[in-house]
């Protein structure tokens, strides 16, 4: 599903966010992302959904090689690929249902089936009941998870999702975790970039450790060590 042969990534001012990195993250698999601030996760993970391409090195997503894809098919990539950024990025002059409507609507899917995929998500996380309701009105833990709804509601082949969980209480962080095993059961690629020590334990799920850039270690059903 997801490959990198050897890829760097350095930015003009020469710091090095990924350095020689090779990875093979199969399809299905929940993968947690670790390591400090400024170790270059979420440089990984914008290598993903090619919010950058590498100085050096492959990046091959579903068979695609990132780098040789031409600009007009990268937001066919990215139909694929779901982001949850750490910041919600919502659309706060619109409801619920058009948050998530909104991503379906920029590809043209037709209304009925808008509003069949959009209730169906919303039912599942929880916020049907709100659908009506202005983001701004939701709290810390809704909107995460509307943010996830978003996120997946194209059904795509993988989420990227960096520290959905670092402004969360502990209950309501576990709550987001369930939900995205729950996405993972139904075949989605889940990367999920973290600094929660205590919820990548608890998860029990494969952990690759990234430091000064590189892969320091990668174990199944690991802990943040």
């Amino acid at each position: 599903m997801i490959r990198m042969f050897h890829v760097f990534k350095t930015f003009p001012n020469k710091i090095h966010a990924l350095w020689d990195v090779n990875i093979h993250i199969k399809k299905g698999e929940f993968v947690f992302l670790v390591g400090p601030t400024g170790a270059g996760k979420t440089t990984f993970l914008k290598l993903i959904y090619r919010g950058m391409l590498p100085s050096k090195g492959q990046v091959i997503v579903d068979g695609v090689n990132l780098a040789r894809l031409k600009t007009s098919l990268v937001p066919y990539l990215r139909r694929e690929i779901g982001v949850v950024f750490q910041d919600f990025k919502l659309l706060y002059d619109r409801n619920v249902f058009e948050n998530v409507a909104f991503s379906l609507r920029v590809v043209g899917t037709k209304n009925a089936i808008i509003r069949q995929e959009v209730n169906n998500i919303l039912n599942i996380i929880g916020l049907y009941h709100k659908k009506n309701t202005n983001p701004h009105l939701l709290s810390g833990g809704e909107q995460q998870k509307l943010c996830i709804a978003r996120a997946v509601v194209s059904h795509p082949l993988i989420l990227l999702t960096d520290e959905p969980t670092g402004n969360l209480d502990p209950e309501t962080s576990w709550d987001i975790m369930k939900l995205l095993f729950k996405i993972n059961i139904w075949g989605t690629t889940v990367i999920m970039a973290s600094h929660d020590k205590l919820m990548v334990d608890k998860a029990q799920k494969r952990v690759v450790r990234i430091e000064r850039g590189e892969v320091a270690s990668d174990t199944q059903k690991g802990i943040y060590s």
